[in-house]
């Protein structure tokens, strides 16, 4: 990596490369600062953070019970199934112009890109999770007399919580991908606007920074979902320390 960004500094600094298209190090180092002291960075950080665990809240909350109701019934999967499969191949720009003419350009809009963009991944991994619950426990807890809520909360749940969780896990990145869309279109704060604005303006070490910012915000993300992944599946350490 050091080796890269050397040689990088030293082609922008040779004329090698445009500066202007490919700053040196050092000058998006310099704009990194200049932006972390003006406290503008930290704020597009936090707005976009925000904005992404909103609507990514919103769209677990529905598309989990969903998914394990689809997963547990043949017939809801014939009624809703055909709308999952229209909605899912649809990128989230396409939701960005109905959203927009619906909801302006205000956060509630922001939420809804996000929401709409992750809810039918989601969904089909809950409901692939449900349906690889292994079918011999379902019978074996049938046979034990075991209701219909005891099946869903002691077998299906647990069986199914680590597929859902990697569900989540991938749709928590494209969450990212929905809200970078959205704030460069209509935002004026968040780190997709910063990306946006810094293009208009020309400044190149500006939008290699908020990329960077992005690339570093979702690692965070992903590293403390993986602690909550332990805690939920102890077992699992075991697993991947063989």
């Amino acid at each position: 990596m050091m080796g890269f960004i050397g040689l990088w500094e030293l082609a922008a600094v040779t004329g090698a490369v445009d500066a202007q298209f490919f700053p040196p190090p050092s000058h998006v180092a310099g704009d990194f600062v200049t932006l972390l002291q003006a406290g503008s960075l930290l704020s597009d950080i936090l707005i976009s953070s925000w904005r992404v665990l909103v609507g990514f809240a919103l769209s677990a909350a529905v598309g989990i019970p969903l998914g394990i109701l689809l997963g547990s019934s043949q017939a809801l999967r014939w009624i809703v199934g055909p709308v999952i499969s229209i909605i899912r191949p649809l990128p989230s720009l396409s939701w960005i112009p109905l959203s927009l003419l619906w909801l302006g350009i205000g956060e509630t809009q922001k939420y809804a890109i996000v929401f709409m963009g992750t809810l039918a991944p989601l969904v089909v991994f809950v409901t692939d999770a449900t349906l690889r619950v292994d079918e011999i426990l379902l019978k074996a807890a049938r046979n034990l007399g075991a209701s219909s809520r005891q099946i869903m909360v002691e077998v299906v749940l647990p069986g199914a919580l680590p597929s859902i969780l990697s569900g989540l896990k991938v749709t928590l990145a494209l969450a990212w991908t929905c809200i970078i869309s959205a704030e460069m279109v209509g935002a004026m704060k968040g780190l997709g606007y910063l990306i946006w604005n810094a293009k208009d303006w020309g400044n190149t070490g500006q939008v290699i920074i908020g990329m960077l910012m992005i690339s570093a915000t979702v690692l965070v993300m992903d590293t403390i979902f993986r602690l909550i992944e332990a805690a939920l599946l102890p077992w699992r350490r075991g697993e991947s320390g063989r």
